[in-house]
């Protein structure tokens, strides 16, 4: 009797449409793998389902897989079990070996790079860490962090501390943080760039100790927050540099300090006598900024007949230093707004993406944006800050392209002149930038409106 697939080769011209029929497919399948898979919306029931797999194209794809089937000490069990991953994750790997493609989300992303890790699989690894370079956020910084770290995946880590560096309040009050490890916690405390109040840090510290010793089944007592905490972390905190009031409202009932501790502090605060504790001052994020080395002229005004006007530009720069981009300072008219879409590239516009950024933003007087004023011309413009910073490497070329359109009738004002035929060198505190510039496509008369690259220095 006839299988209603007996001439599925047929229609499937290419060797790869093939191999892709044959995904989580049982037909010539010589292997299964059985794994946990969560059921309810709880995600606390577990199950377990099995996924038909082919040796030989699992094997072709992956040394571990090889070595597994084919190498000298091969088992020819017919049923693997993998308890340490599930059922969505393994999947998505095994869509990428047979079909060169993958579904990421949320969810799976970091399993799905666990297991690209441990089959050794680099291609995609790499489609992990650009997905979560993409789609990481404030709210799950922390655990991007910690697997980046745990597989060393450098770049994307000091992309995670960048962006915890800059918005470290926001990050403290997230759930992500009460999760993280002490020895990423210990990391934590000890950074000068952080961009907070030493109160706020430490209501998180405690904040942190609180969740741990519930889940140690410990009481919530100052004793037992030390002990989880560590002397590392709680010396780390720099009492100093908090107000009296703060000191005495906040952290002396939680009894975290020992009475040595904290009759030193207050011995401080009436004597400014020396301490255990830093007295050094976070910095903070050290935003720089760095334009393409233009004198500044007189604006040119123009008004704008259409109900809408639409502007393209594509920059082109490279930097002799490491650096992490965190945004663009975009020019714009007065009392205006704007819709913005800007991304970034390395090599060329049609490298690989970086970062990109879309949002509605109100254009305000220069001085308020940067804190000063150049010279006598008021001039507008906005901040675009990524999600995610950007680490630029070291004398690689990126591209940064925004698509601008105002939100309403008003002035247009243009301030540069597009850079001629070569570069334009600018010098910032510790960095030299080149730039050059792209000419957008289907424009034929275009002014410069990118005005600065905002970044810090890896």
């Amino acid at each position: 009797m006839s299988s209603p697939n007996e001439n599925w080769q047929t229609t499937r011209p290419t060797i790869c449409s093939r191999v892709s029929y044959m995904f989580n497919n049982e037909l010539m399948s010589d292997v299964s793998f059985v794994v946990p898979v969560k059921l309810g919306e709880d995600g606390n029931k577990k199950s377990k389902m099995e996924i038909p797999a082919h040796k030989f194209v699992l094997s072709i794809s992956s040394p571990v897989f090889f070595a597994m089937f084919f190498g000298d000490l091969a088992d020819n069990t017919h049923s693997v079990s993998l308890p340490d991953c599930e059922y969505n994750s393994l999947l998505e790997l095994f869509r990428f070996l047979y079909c060169e493609q993958v579904e990421l989300n949320e969810d799976n992303a970091l399993q799905v790079l666990y297991l690209a890790k441990k089959y050794i699989v680099p291609s995609l690894v790499e489609k992990c860490i650009e997905y979560l370079k993409q789609n990481a956020n404030i709210s799950t910084i922390f655990t991007v962090l910690a697997n980046a770290e745990k597989y060393e995946e450098e770049y994307l880590a000091k992309r995670c501390w960048a962006l915890i560096d800059r918005q470290t309040k926001e990050a403290l009050e997230t759930e992500d943080f009460l999760t993280i490890e002490r020895q990423l916690l210990e990391s934590l405390v000890v950074r000068d760039s952080l961009n907070v109040k030493e109160v706020d840090l430490f209501t998180a510290v405690d904040h942190w100790a609180t969740k741990e010793c519930e889940r140690l089944n410990l009481s919530c007592d100052g004793t037992s927050k030390r002990t989880v905490l560590g002397d590392k972390i709680v010396k780390a905190i720099r009492f100093p540099l908090m107000s009296r009031d703060e000191f005495n409202g906040t952290v002396l009932g939680q009894k975290i300090l020992n009475d040595k501790e904290t009759s030193s502090i207050e011995e401080y605060y009436n004597s400014s006598s020396l301490v255990e504790f830093s007295q050094v001052k976070r910095d903070g994020l050290q935003l720089q900024r760095c334009g393409r080395g233009y004198e500044y002229r007189t604006p040119v005004t123009t008004h704008v007949i259409m109900h809408h006007f639409r502007r393209k530009e594509c920059i082109c720069f490279s930097a002799d230093r490491d650096i992490v981009l965190h945004g663009v300072c975009m020019y714009g008219s007065i009392n205006n707004k704007y819709t913005v879409f800007i991304e970034v590239k390395q090599n060329s516009s049609h490298g690989p993406l970086e970062a990109t950024k879309t949002g509605e933003y109100d254009s305000i007087p220069m001085k308020d944006v940067l804190g000063f004023q150049w010279d006598s011309t008021v001039v507008h413009g906005f901040d675009i800050l990524f999600d995610m910073p950007v680490l630029i490497k070291k004398d690689a070329w990126y591209h940064v392209r925004c698509h601008e359109e105002a939100a309403k009738v008003g002035p247009v004002i243009h301030y540069n002149q597009p850079i001629d035929e070569g570069f334009r060198y600018a010098k910032s505190p510790g960095v030299t930038i080149t730039f050059t510039n792209h000419k957008p496509i289907e424009e034929t008369d275009y002014e410069e409106h990118i005005a600065h690259l905002i970044f810090t220095l890896d």
